[in-house]
């Protein structure tokens, strides 16, 4: 059994007996999961969002499959047994989700209709905001936990959606690639919105290298970056991940203004608040883009997807409330809102 994996500028410790089992199987260690993964009858009071084992687990799964963090081998990407046991979690995950998730109303499958219903819904969301948190009152220290807690997904920012890509036709699949095109910079390595996050974290002091802090951020945080690889990588959630990245998209113009504000006040430059700046523009078109040419055409297209359309919308307001909503209670009681408290 390995206490730890240590991959190259990522450290990934397992959390729990299911976590471990993965990672010693996905690292080589073993050469089977077997009975080596107990068996956890999910019990209704359980709450997947914020089990760590499980969402460590599904990280590390995921991991595999975008090879975001070296080490684990690539001939395991399609081993049966993992990918079995795979589905087990993501169906309980998505079974949570859907218990969590309040489904918006179902506007008619029409281009206009449901753009409408999708600006509704994220002008009705009134989830905590950490970015007016940062703008205000953030000190030093909790501006770099919101950059560690941001790291998990944004160091591979657009990842998760382009999935979709292959799975879309006509409209739709020309307004995902127009956007994912500006995600990964129009042809210009250094304006990847990866790379210019990698680099605010290296302006604020911080590690630049994917996973670096995985063994800090909670629970709730992994959840959010695995629902998106969840709806991404599964063909009968296209809807979801579609209505993920219109939501997605819909709501991060103007917290990324007050988030470039914060970085501000706390005396930060054009090293760290790049990223946000080019968000505030960048995401104002794209949300018109994620709304009307995409989520609408696909719902226009496919009416059959637009349930999940709206779900998807709804769990991304949804668990990137959750997500703030843990740091703000920490930092309100004057706590860190990482595992460890700790930055390394």
């Amino acid at each position: 059994m390995i206490p730890q994996s240590h991959l190259e500028g990522a450290t990934l410790s397992p959390r729990g007996p299911v976590s471990q089992a993965v990672l010693e199987r996905l690292t080589g260690h073993t050469d089977t999961l077997g009975t080596t993964v107990p068996e956890r009858p999910r019990d209704p009071a359980d709450d997947m969002l914020h089990d760590d084992d499980l969402q460590a687990a599904l990280f590390f799964l995921y991991a595999s499959f975008t090879g975001s963090v070296p080490g684990l081998d690539p001939r395991l990407e399609w081993d049966p047994e993992l990918i079995g046991f795979r589905d087990t979690l993501e169906r309980a995950f998505e079974q949570r989700l859907r218990e969590v998730v309040t489904q918006p109303d179902h506007p008619a499958p029409t281009q206009a209709d449901v753009a409408t219903a999708l600006f509704a819904l994220t002008a009705d969301d009134d989830g905590p905001s950490t970015a007016r948190f940062l703008a205000k009152r953030a000190t030093l220290e909790q501006a770099e936990e919101f950059l560690i807690q941001k790291s998990i997904y944004t160091l591979r920012e657009a990842d998760p959606h382009s999935w979709a890509i292959p799975r879309l036709t006509g409209r739709a699949k020309a307004a995902l690639v127009e956007i994912q095109s500006d995600e990964y910079g129009g042809g210009r390595p250094d304006r990847v919105h990866a790379e210019i996050y990698a680099r605010t974290m290296q302006g604020a002091g911080l590690s630049r290298e994917y996973g670096a802090y995985f063994d800090d951020v909670p629970a709730v945080t992994l959840a959010s970056l695995n629902m998106m690889s969840m709806f991404g990588l599964n063909r009968r959630l296209l809807g979801a991940i579609v209505g993920h990245l219109a939501a997605f998209e819909m709501t991060s113009s103007i917290p990324n203004r007050l988030t470039a504000e914060g970085f501000r006040r706390l005396g930060f430059g054009a090293e760290v608040t790049d990223y946000f700046d080019e968000h505030v523009e960048a995401d104002a078109v794209h949300e018109q883009i994620a709304a009307r040419d995409l989520a609408g055409s696909l719902a226009e297209d496919h009416p059959e997807l637009l349930p999940d359309i709206m779900f998807g919308a709804a769990a991304c307001l949804a668990i990137d409330g959750a997500v703030a909503t843990h740091m703000l209670d920490a930092w309100s009681a004057g706590e860190s809102s990482l595992r460890t408290g700790a930055r390394s």
